[in-house]
């Protein structure tokens, strides 16, 4: 399907500055800096987030069963997420937890939004760099060009399974894309047996096509010698962090609940925290240049843009996931979690996997992990019990609600008074977690790829899939308001002529 890669001709620059803006292929707005030396290798580069929205704070003073309305239009890729880790929080300031029943519903309803999500950034975002090759004609390097490469049939079988996820979420959520069921202690509707049949269809599907997409991914990017050089070159993609993530029982691969789970460099337990207890373990930097903070773990501390045992930055996306978990609780997936391990094993990678552009391949074994998942729950015979809302429920208190989103872990904490209302609310979400290190592996390509002043459109695009992998959603995650950012204003006659250009650096 893909032959080697063919590279783009390099061009020589004649400035200290480059400036990818926007960068491409990601849910909010961003660019990316690099700054040359005068030899003009590169000496620094920065992952900017440049929007703020700010929904921490006008989320204050609002009744509490509003924010998992409220945060989930934080952004129209990942509401499911937000709603669920709302949800969690305002179980908690009502001080009750789901009935059984209800536990299941919204488990079914989040994985299969997390296969919704999953195809979405494979399919939409991701696979152009591989299907189409990371030097390919920008015009050609999208959806459209993928679709063209792998053919209309598998191009409608992403549409119609992401339809089907869409489908199960609103059937559960009350809408597809930004849902309504939570409730303190609950969810709003029950299931019936007819429901359950439609959504048990729907999921084994899910299965079928997640399989398919590994499929796609072992024979485009695998059977790739080219691809599979870039991937395992611990010259870019590679960084050796702290990685994040929910531990099921046995701390198996978990995406709803449980406790918080860190590993070390050499893949041993470093914390393990309860959510209401998270502050103890993850703080929050800022930096002038980006209006999303960057977190790190507390208890070893704020050291930069830079990785190891003595940073605190860690990982918090599907690359994390994997490398934190022991097992899958599901087959399928299980089983291609022993390839993927099997596969670095035999690269000689002994401890977690360093290698960012491997997170592609971890987010397709979650996706399969999601779709069986969502088949369990499908098949459970209690899944139509109507016992699905707490009927004693009291406002006043705390709630912390941690989930896996697609993207990373997702945090939601809130204080409400005995009326119900707001008073506190802190939000760190999936690429907020993942910000340091983005910036650290966006500096480390554009190091590695970048010389004597000589860039081409295939290198800068190679530099924007160090931050691709992460999938991130930049409008999810600005909350910090830092003292000053870069700007440039252009003020211009009526007839649009340039009458003055006014510039903070």
């Amino acid at each position: 399907m893909t032959g080697p890669i063919v590279w783009d001709e390099k061009k020589k620059v004649d400035t200290k500055r480059i400036t990818i803006d926007p960068i491409t292929r990601l849910e909010g707005h961003g660019k990316i800096e690099i700054f040359l030396d005068d030899k003009g290798d590169v000496q620094k580069a920065y992952y900017q987030t440049p929007e703020v929205r700010g929904f921490e704070r006008f989320c204050i003073g609002r009744r509490v069963t509003e924010l998992n309305q409220i945060t989930a239009r934080l952004c129209g890729v990942c509401p499911g997420a937000h709603h669920l880790a709302s949800t969690k929080a305002i179980d908690g300031c009502y001080n009750t937890n789901p009935t059984e029943a209800a536990f299941r519903i919204r488990d079914l309803f989040y994985n299969a939004h997390f296969v919704h999500s999953h195809i979405a950034h494979f399919y939409a975002l991701a696979s152009a760099d591989f299907v189409m090759g990371p030097a390919a004609p920008v015009a050609e390097r999208n959806v459209l060009g993928v679709i063209g490469k792998v053919g209309l049939e598998l191009g409608g079988a992403v549409l119609r399974t992401r339809s089907k996820a869409q489908r199960i979420q609103a059937m559960i959520g009350g809408k597809a894309t930004h849902p309504v069921m939570g409730v303190p202690g609950g969810v709003s509707i029950a299931l019936n047996k007819e429901d359950q049949r439609e959504i048990l269809s729907y999921a084994e599907d899910m299965v079928e096509f997640a399989k398919t997409t590994m499929g796609v991914f072992k024979s485009v990017v695998l059977g790739n010698k080219d691809y599979v050089d870039i991937i395992a070159n611990p010259d870019l993609y590679y960084q050796e962090s702290y990685y994040m993530g929910l531990a099921g029982k046995d701390n198996a691969l978990e995406f709803h609940d449980g406790p918080v789970r860190v590993v070390d460099q050499s893949r041993k337990e470093k914390y393990k925290f309860d959510p209401y207890d998270y502050l103890d373990y993850v703080a929050e930097a800022s930096e002038p240049w980006s209006y999303q903070k960057f977190p790190y773990l507390r208890k070893i501390g704020y050291k930069g843009q830079y990785s190891g045992p003595d940073s605190g930055l860690y990982r918090a996306a599907p690359l994390a996931r994997i490398n934190v978990c022991e097992s899958i609780s599901t087959p399928e997936a299980q089983s291609e979690l022993d390839n993927f391990r099997g596969f670095f094993k035999d690269l000689g990678v002994d401890g977690p996997v360093n290698f960012t552009l491997a997170t592609h391949w971890a987010r397709i074994i979650e996706m399969i992990h999601a779709a069986e998942r969502a088949v369990v729950n499908a098949s459970d015979k209690d899944l139509t019990n109507s016992d699905i809302k707490q009927p004693d429920i009291v406002p006043g208190g705390r709630g912390v609600g941690i989930v896996e989103a697609p993207r990373g872990t997702l945090f939601h904490d809130y204080v409400c008074d005995e009326n119900g209302i707001v008073t506190a609310c802190n939000l760190i979400v999936g690429t907020t977690n993942n910000n340091g290190p983005i910036n650290v592996d966006v500096a480390k390509v554009a190091k590695g790829l970048i010389h004597n002043f000589e860039v081409s459109p295939g290198l800068l695009n190679m530099v924007e899939m160090a931050f691709r992998a992460y999938d991130p959603c930049n409008s999810c995650a600005t909350h910090s308001l830092p003292g000053q950012m870069p700007l440039t204003a252009n003020v211009r006659y009526s007839d649009g002529s340039l009458f003055e250009t006014i510039s903070r650096e």
